[in-house]
């Protein structure tokens, strides 16, 4: 059993004043953005380890720069391009982890990128940052929050399914919205009947547990307005998900949500709460239409093997290492990143310039 934190104490103190201050219930959206986002305490805001590769770091996950230099070396490529094609020099990436994504990608990228700009919630990691990218510190900024007007090329490694969702609960036949109340020291379930539904209807009368993605939607729509008011420029997502109707296929009726923590994966995110990262897998379809319906173009939807390989992945392999190439295989081996795992690209003019999705494109699926 994980043992309880002074941070954690004090972030279960806090949600628990939330809901008491909500009449005795908040959505499980909110919980989530509590869970992960609250100043200090947090998830994502406190000081605990969370990217390694091995859990005897103290870490929760390794995510893919981290497996691999070859990773960021590849992505390197479609950027580049969208940059000369934009006519733009900035790199925006969110959520940037370790740092170590923006080092490959500016090791390669070269005087092709004038200015790197990180837009990530947590201060701690934003030190992590600050050392892994020194040799660069000319040219990267960190910013707290938006600017009004974005030009340039964004990038964003395990971004979407950050953020928060809400819970609807299918029990017989009625919609519900899954909530959170105070139970003793802890947490519990609590469902209240909703008008929300999913986007599309779940075929059968079976109870069904699934997820609906406001704030990744209102996230695409944010971006899209800020692009469109500047020079212009794309957008690359990698995320594991779906396209809609995978996603609210009738046999996933236990929903996505999943937890983290030293390299385990659980399905409660009510315990251990600040202390392990909590996810939700992308709903690419509603990703794709909120950008279009904020002016942006969709450039192509691949899985990450396609997309790594039509950007040269296998030529990197293949001048590499053994050690090298065992790792970067990871990213592309269709039972462990290359399938499960999504790209998705956007850009503010409707000219294609996505090699990354030269084969393999599924937007038709979307």
């Amino acid at each position: 059993m994980t043992p309880v934190s002074p941070l954690s104490s004090d972030l279960t103190q806090r949600i628990h004043q939330a809901i008491a201050q909500a009449d005795g219930w908040i959505g499980f959206d909110r919980f989530m953005a509590m869970a992960l986002y609250e100043p200090g305490w947090g998830y994502y805001a406190n000081a605990l380890q969370k990217f390694g590769a091995m859990p005897s770091s103290g870490s929760d996950f390794v995510t893919a720069p981290g497996m691999s230099p070859l990773f960021g070396q590849t992505l390197a490529v479609q950027v580049l391009e969208a940059l000369e094609a934009t006519g733009t020099p900035e790199v925006w990436e969110f959520g940037a982890g370790t740092g170590a994504l923006a080092l490959q990608l500016l090791d390669s990228l070269g005087e092709a990128v004038s200015r790197y700009t990180i837009i990530d919630l947590s201060g701690t990691l934003r030190t992590r940052q600050a050392d892994t990218l020194l040799k660069y510190a000319d040219k990267v900024r960190w910013l707290d929050s938006w600017p009004d007007v974005m030009e340039g090329v964004v990038v964003g490694n395990e971004v979407l399914d950050a953020m928060p969702v809400q819970l609807l609960q299918r029990t017989g036949g009625v919609w519900h919205e899954r909530g959170v109340v105070s139970a003793d020291q802890g947490f519990a379930w609590q469902d209240r009947p909703t008008e929300l539904r999913p986007p599309v209807e779940i075929e059968g009368a079976h109870d069904y547990l699934t997820e609906i993605h406001p704030q990744a939607e209102a996230f695409m729509t944010s971006l899209a307005e800020r692009l469109l008011a500047g020079r212009g420029g794309a957008a690359f997502f990698l995320d594991y998900g779906f396209p809609e109707a995978e996603y609210f296929h009738p046999q996933r009726h236990m929903g996505t949500v999943m937890c983290h923590q030293l390299h385990q994966a659980d399905d409660n995110p009510l315990l251990a709460v600040g202390q392990k990262d909590i996810t939700a897998h992308v709903n690419f379809t509603g990703v794709a239409m909120a950008g279009q319906n904020a002016g942006l173009h969709v450039l192509g939807y691949a899985s990450q093997a396609w997309f790594l390989l039509n950007l040269g992945l296998a030529e990197r392999m293949a001048a590499a290492s053994l050690a090298e190439r065992s790792q970067a295989q990871r990213l592309i081996n269709e039972h462990e990143m290359g399938e499960l795992f999504k790209v998705i690209g956007f850009s503010t003019t409707s000219e294609g310039f996505a090699q990354g999705f030269a084969r393999g494109d599924r937007s038709h699926r979307l």
